[in-house]
């Protein structure tokens, strides 16, 4: 019986202490530190040298900083998922957005106290891992390498024909739809791919549910904001949606729907460690307009998503899901898949003219 290599990290980091902190939290059987480096030259050096599987990149460095080396391992074709561990605050929502604009996998806040350290090496070594499984399942890695024969092109699935629920509504002639967006693990490189190529009025509105920490997605909002047809703001309490307007639910809180289809942001407390939680807002959105939801799941570690297109499959609305050609994590889409719920699995390139059809009247 063979044994899986250990999983082999570049760890960047200018502080002693971070260096040896990360250092320890990261080794284990099935990992190996390869090289560990104090400023951005290093870190470049020694994933040209290494051919890492994972780094894990502060972004705060001298000379050269985080930023610097994701621009610089694209430009030299250097593919290592990148992991960013640094300091991060609302102030620093902006430079947490750049970096996965840049390329990056996943962000890992730096622990604020001891208090929190458990928490941090728990969600440091998860998604090292998940960045480190995700390099080996690409195209020219030695995993991929050992099929005998190159797999056929992706195509679009669509689900068998379902019976209709025996509660769902007749539509009417006019009932456009609402579209939910759900993403995690690489959503805002698809955010940014996707938005763009939506029109400048989409249904009754949209709303996007993507994990990630309190105080970062005023920025990732922004941003969005600035590259597409559509008004993207970060969701306050007493928003409604409009077909010129996307909400993205804040960081580090749930977005909730009031009985008219208002925001409603929650500080409940985090499900399956996820706040905001893409369930929430779905089952929601459900009971508010029925089989007038549109869901869209694309990119992302777990399987938050999967409760809501339960209950958009049961009212009768529409279910897309990113395809794993296209995903960064294939695991949000992966569940929905597996229990037969989605109506189309799509590459992230298609699904901007299946979401423009399936929210037409």
């Amino acid at each position: 019986m063979t044994t899986a290599a250990p999983h082999r990290i570049v760890v960047a980091d200018d502080s002693a202490f971070m260096r040896r902190m990360l250092t320890d939290a990261l080794s284990g059987a099935d990992t190996e530190i390869v090289g560990v480096a104090a400023n951005g030259d290093e870190a470049i050096a020694m994933c040209e040298r290494e051919r890492p599987d994972v780094l894990s990149l502060d972004l705060a460095m001298p000379g050269r900083d985080g930023i610097g080396v994701l621009r610089a391992l694209r430009q030299r074709h250097i593919d290592i998922p990148v992991v960013v561990v640094s300091a991060f605050s609302p102030s620093y929502g902006v430079r947490a957005v750049d970096a996965l604009a840049e390329g990056a996998f996943e962000l890992v806040a730096k622990p604020a106290a001891q208090s929190g350290l458990d928490a941090f090496v728990r969600e440091l070594e998860s998604k090292v891992h998940a960045a480190a499984e995700t390099k080996l399942r690409r195209p020219g890695s030695a995993a991929a390498a050992g099929a005998s024969a190159p797999a056929a092109a992706p195509v679009a699935r669509t689900a068998p024909a379902r019976p209709p629920a025996p509660w769902r509504r007749q539509a009417t002639a006019t009932a456009t739809r609402v579209v939910i967006i759900a993403c995690s693990t690489g959503g805002p490189r698809a955010l940014a791919q996707l938005l763009p190529e939506l029109p400048d009025s989409l249904g009754r509105g949209t709303l996007i549910v993507q994990h990630m920490p309190s105080g970062f997605t005023a920025s990732l909002a922004a941003r969005l904001d600035g590259s597409c047809a559509l008004h993207v703001k970060e969701a306050a309490n007493g928003d409604a949606i409009g077909p010129d307007r996307v909400l993205l639910a804040p960081g580090g809180s749930h977005l909730r729907l009031t009985e008219d289809g208002r925001g409603r942001v929650s500080e409940d407390e985090a499900i399956g460690g996820l706040r905001p939680r893409a369930d929430l807002t779905i089952v929601d959105a459900v009971r508010v307009w029925g089989e007038r939801v549109l869901l869209v799941v694309l990119t992302g570690m777990g399987r938050d998503g999967l409760e809501g297109a339960r209950a958009v499959h049961h009212a009768g609305g529409r279910v897309l899901v990113e395809a794993e050609s296209s995903c960064v994590v294939y695991g949000m889409p992966r569940a929905i898949v597996g229990e037969r719920l989605a109506d189309e699995e799509l590459d992230l390139s298609a699904l901007s003219s299946a979401i423009c059809a399936g929210a037409a009247p």
